[in-house]
């Protein structure tokens, strides 16, 4: 069995000894062996005949090749080149040459090496509560294993500091002004390690009491002043209001009221105007009218004009 990282080169071995008796040509296979029993198995390389045909397998095209240049010299090891993680299966080597027949398996796992870790702080930084330190790997193969120290001032954790090596956290009780300082947290698997830092500064307490009094105190004047808008919108409105409804009030098109002294000339004069085209015929008539419809208010009076009549003819 095999254990390397993604990135990385390896060997597997296929090494042989011909016998007197072996007498056919040489034939050399690399096979690739599913996980599915139920899969052929795949040739990814083989020399025959003095040729190496290896165009069999797309996944391995390019990072495969025969360790030694001439494998019939007794060394079919295959080298496989910047190993990805899809590399990992079984390999079978397999040396034919009549009548004899060998084969050797291998198990490759290609392994990824912890990569992108990062750290972070849950909880609050305050004097006297619980604070957490989280380690996470974005990429690695299992197992993964998280260890925490610390760099600024003494590297020992703290004595009430509490480790999970699983999944990375590290709890910090009771937290202390002391606590404060830089903690870098390791991942490792069997094939590497890679590292973050954090910095944690445990502070005073934030002084609630000064905090909530302030807003509460703010909130009471914002209050007052959205109040005071709305009394003086609502005041210049029944302002508004008011001057709109006296104007509706005031109708243009009705004329103002006559005083009675016009009133009393304009009686007089459509009297004065009827004597004028009166006949002494309908004179009578005249003078039958009442004089109690002329208003009793004081007005102007025309100059007493005495009629002059035509003295009355007698006829023969």
């Amino acid at each position: 069995m095999f254990e390397k990282a993604q990135g990385e080169k390896v060997t597997l071995p296929c090494t042989f000894e011909l016998s007197a008796e072996d007498e056919g040509p040489l034939d050399i296979e690399w096979v690739l062996i599913p996980a599915d029993n139920q899969k052929k198995e795949q040739i990814i390389i083989m020399y025959a005949v003095d040729r190496v045909y290896n165009h069999y397998y797309a996944g391995l095209t390019g990072r495969m090749q025969f360790t030694n240049l001439d494998p019939k010299s007794g060394d079919g090891s295959l080298d496989i080149l910047n190993l990805k993680a899809s590399d990992t299966g079984t390999y079978q080597c397999k040396v034919k040459k009549a009548p004899g027949v060998q084969s050797k398996k291998i198990q490759l796992t290609v392994l990824v090496k912890p990569a992108r870790t990062k750290c972070s702080i849950e909880g609050s930084q305050e004097i006297g509560k619980d604070v957490t330190l989280k380690c996470v790997s974005q990429e690695g193969s299992p197992l993964l294993s998280y260890d925490w120290r610390r760099v600024s001032g003494t590297q020992n954790l703290p004595a009430t500091s509490v480790l999970n090596k699983n999944t990375g956290e590290l709890l910090l009780k009771n937290a202390s002004r002391e606590y404060s300082g830089t903690y870098s947290c390791v991942a490792t698997n069997r094939v590497g390690t890679d590292e973050c830092s954090v910095e944690l500064n445990v502070t005073p307490p934030v002084n609630t009491a000064g905090i909530i009094a302030g807003a509460i105190i703010g909130t009471l004047l914002g209050l007052s002043v959205l109040c005071s808008i709305i009394f003086c919108f609502c005041k210049k409105h029944r302002e508004k209001k008011y001057e709109k409804e006296v104007h509706h009030d005031i109708r243009e098109d009705v004329p103002p009221p006559k005083s009675r002294s016009s009133t009393a000339r304009s009686y007089i004069g459509s009297n004065r105007s009827s004597l004028g085209s009166m006949s002494p015929s309908n004179m009578e008539g005249y003078t039958k009218t009442p004089y109690s419809q002329v208003p009793s208010e004081d007005f102007e009076r025309a100059p007493t004009q005495t009629p002059a009549f035509a003295p009355s003819k007698v006829f023969a």
